[in-house]
């Protein structure tokens, strides 16, 4: 909540949105706020729902590990929930929307 206090997310971008998996975005345009919050690890949530196209789940590499990105699943990626990755929010209207974002940039799918 302190981050949207501050208007964190206003005019940021995706910047990586691969075809079938996910559209991840959360850093912010203003270098300094970015900054502020590049190594500032956001305490990790217990695992409630699933990852299922349309929810919102912060990105991480590992535990302990999550800042301001985020990603919205564009299918099911039910395989990600014991991964650490446990979704917080849910799109529940506008999927269309994100689904028509530019998925020519970013990198490709996690192997």
């Amino acid at each position: 909540s302190e981050l949207v206090k501050q208007n964190f997310f206003s005019d940021i971008r995706f910047f990586r949105v691969i075809s079938g998996f996910m559209a991840q975005f959360g850093i912010a345009g203003d270098p300094a706020a970015a900054a502020k919050w590049k190594n500032a690890n956001i305490k990790d949530d217990p695992s409630k729902e699933t990852n299922a196209r349309g929810r919102v789940t912060f990105a991480t590499a590992g535990p302990g590990t999550r800042t301001t990105q985020m990603f919205i699943n564009f299918k099911d990626n039910s395989f990600l929930d014991t991964q650490g990755f446990p979704p917080f929010g849910e799109i529940v209207e506008g999927m269309e929307v994100v689904d028509t974002l530019y998925k020519g940039y970013g990198e490709g799918f996690p192997q």
